[in-house]
């Protein structure tokens, strides 16, 4: 296996000693974090894509113990939002910097994500992204083309800072980083060390009009008002007619009425230093 020997051959053996451990199932990175907490550890690596990260960072929510990444996956969302290179050999040497910040965290009914949270369509595509057996950003456009013409846009109420809303939309994306992974940024403006969150809520549009929202998000650029709001939030409630909904890519059964809420500085994060 190669990464073991990437993070023997770059990691500075002078600051760090190292035990490498291998989770052998969804959940298991949670409980090694776990372990992590009780037994003191200085830092957990976690090794993989969003879903791993999401496993094991969560565990660390609100304890000493200090995450790193090593971006392994196919969306490395956090990673790509805290210029962590993708190129392990940097990753690992972005360790020995040990430049530490600490991230705010999103909630959602008790449960915790890191990056970007939803409900609606990229639920939909998390679910069936995450039945497929093959991986990679082109398995993500075959499913998005596949699914758009059958989606039924989903109708929300949305409470936040008492102003209510009700809005038809095909997603209701929560943010806390900017992307989703892949560079297909979906919340610009987001910033995880702000004490906040953004709502993201994608209106219905035509299918012609699919390259040009796609061109726009890999570029970075906020879609036009008609078709896109974006709103700022520390806390909010949210009923909708769909049960689906992600946490970091990871797809999960939620009520039909949920609170979301920001959890400020809650995680510590080794990210490389700035200059």
């Amino acid at each position: 296996d190669f990464i073991p020997e990437i993070i023997k051959t770059e990691l500075d053996a002078t600051l760090f000693d190292f035990e490498i451990k291998y989770t052998t199932s969804k959940g298991h990175g949670f409980l090694i974090g776990k372990e992590a907490i009780e037994k003191k550890i200085d830092i957990v690596c976690a090794v993989g894509g969003d879903g791993t990260v999401h496993d094991v960072a969560t565990s660390l929510i609100g304890s000493e113990v200090i995450l790193a990444i090593l971006p392994a996956g196919s969306g490395n969302g956090l990673a790509r939002h805290m210029h962590i290179p993708l190129d392990l050999r940097k990753a690992v040497r972005c360790i020995n910097s040990n430049y530490v910040i600490q991230m705010d965290t999103g909630r959602i009914n008790n449960l915790a994500f890191l990056g970007i949270g939803g409900f609606g369509f990229d639920a939909l595509i998390a679910k069936r992204f995450d039945e497929d057996t093959k991986r990679g950003f082109w398995m993500y456009v075959k499913h998005v083309l596949k699914e758009f013409f059958r989606f039924h846009p989903i109708n929300f109420t949305i409470d936040t800072n008492g102003e209510v809303r009700n809005i038809t939309a095909l997603l209701c994306t929560i943010a806390n980083t900017s992307e989703y992974g892949n560079g297909f940024i979906i919340s610009p403006k987001s910033d995880p060390t702000d004490g906040k969150l953004e709502m993201v809520l994608l209106k219905p549009f035509s299918f012609w009009r699919i390259p040009f929202v796609a061109n726009n998000y890999f570029k970075g650029k906020m879609q036009r008002p008609a078709l896109s709001e974006v709103i700022s939030f520390k806390s909010a409630t949210i009923e909708m007619n769909t049960s689906l909904g992600h946490y970091d890519g990871e797809p999960s059964v939620v009520p039909n009425r949920v609170t979301i809420e920001v959890v400020p500085k809650s995680l510590y994060i080794l990210i490389p230093k700035k200059i």
